[in-house]
């Protein structure tokens, strides 16, 4: 049988009042405040490197970084994030290199049953997110749960992403919607 956290990370229902679900994001939150406060850009990173899942050697948060839990976060080379980015990872978030995040850009893996009275209950589950290579996205965009960004993809600001998208495209809007081929 399978733990509340082996469920949580495959998309599966789960129950959030898991005590080692609790205790990972305790943990995370402890981290992440000794991140936002922290003056030294090496122990900010240390910190980050003990957090997270996977992270290439060049990456960079400014502060203001909140997520659930830090381990499902992979991050490639060349990561760039600008301050107050949301990552909620009680699935896989994945980013590829040289991808950067603008201030205010939310991530979303957790989501809730439609259905009121289950979603009323402790009961929820979530869906990865996958952003490829030389990602842009801007400032105060949100990705919704399930959705996958292809390679040289430019999110513009506000935008809210609620489907995936594929390689070398523009995309903006609520929903987002494609407003540009890139020619590469």
């Amino acid at each position: 049988m399978a733990s509340q956290k082996e469920n949580m990370i495959a998309g599966e229902m789960y129950d959030s009042s898991d005590s080692e679900l609790s205790t990972a994001r305790k943990f995370a939150r402890k981290t992440l405040r000794e991140f936002n406060q922290a003056e030294d850009s090496d122990e900010a990173k240390a910190l980050l490197k003990n957090l997270f899942g996977s992270t290439g050697e060049n990456f960079h948060f400014n502060p203001g970084l909140v997520a659930d839990y830090g381990f499902n976060i992979h991050i490639g080379e060349n990561f760039y994030a600008n301050f107050n980015c949301t990552l909620l990872d009680i699935c896989p978030i994945t980013i590829g290199k040289n991808c950067m995040l603008a201030p205010n850009v939310q991530l979303y893996t957790a989501t809730h049953p439609l259905d009121p009275v289950k979603r009323n209950t402790v009961w929820e589950y979530g869906k990865p997110i996958t952003l490829g290579d030389n990602v842009w996205i801007g400032g105060g965009a949100i990705v919704i749960p399930g959705v996958t960004l292809g390679n040289n993809v430019v999110v513009a600001a506000g935008a809210v992403v609620t489907k995936s998208f594929p390689d070398n495209v523009v995309i903006g809007g609520n929903p987002a919607r494609v407003i540009k081929e890139l020619d590469l």
